[in-house]
């Protein structure tokens, strides 16, 4: 399975246009992690699985998402109810009790890729307002094997990000 997530787009509409038209029948699922700032009846979100951010007031949105595709049970979140700026204790203990093996998140504008108690964190950095030592815009494509998973980030140009790549042993 191959899943694209992105987040923190901060109303810039034309990216996830871009994105949905380059990766539309190329992958199984597009995540957006919130923070669009854009109204929850868009009709880009007839594609992407999306969630609140903080930033997000429509209330046409929901603050988590948990969803099953092939093997992969994927809990997604912005992050900022999950206090994801002090670490991954909480996302971690919500992914647990869904039972989730793929916990995607924003709010952090920063790429994270790791695995702990056999789940796989992901946040896509922010692709409008990066932060953090690599400050490159950046969205993430998660490649879910048998045995793997693998994340690799892509700057705004579609190129990828040679030292924003990850590979895990399920």
């Amino acid at each position: 399975m191959k899943y694209l997530v992105v987040s923190d787009n901060h109303g810039d509409r034309q990216i996830l246009v871009d994105l949905l038209n380059r990766y539309d029948g190329k992958v199984d699922a597009m995540f957006h992690c919130g923070d669009s700032e854009l109204e929850a009846k868009d009709v880009l979100w007839d594609s992407f699985i999306v969630v609140a951010g903080n930033c997000d007031y429509d209330p046409g949105y929901t603050q988590e998402q948990v969803v099953t595709i092939g093997q992969d049970r994927i809990f997604m979140t912005h992050g900022h109810r999950s206090n994801v700026r002090f670490g991954l204790t909480m996302l971690s203990l919500q992914a647990q009790e869904e039972a989730a093996t793929i916990a995607l998140f924003g709010h952090i504008h920063q790429a994270v890729a790791e695995m702990d108690k056999e789940i796989l964190f992901v946040n896509p950095g922010s692709i409008s307002q990066p932060r953090g030592p690599i400050q490159v815009p950046s969205y993430a494509l998660i490649n879910s094997t048998e045995s793997t998973y693998t994340v690799q980030y892509y700057n705004r140009a579609h190129r990828p990000i040679e030292e924003l790549s990850a590979e895990f042993v399920k």
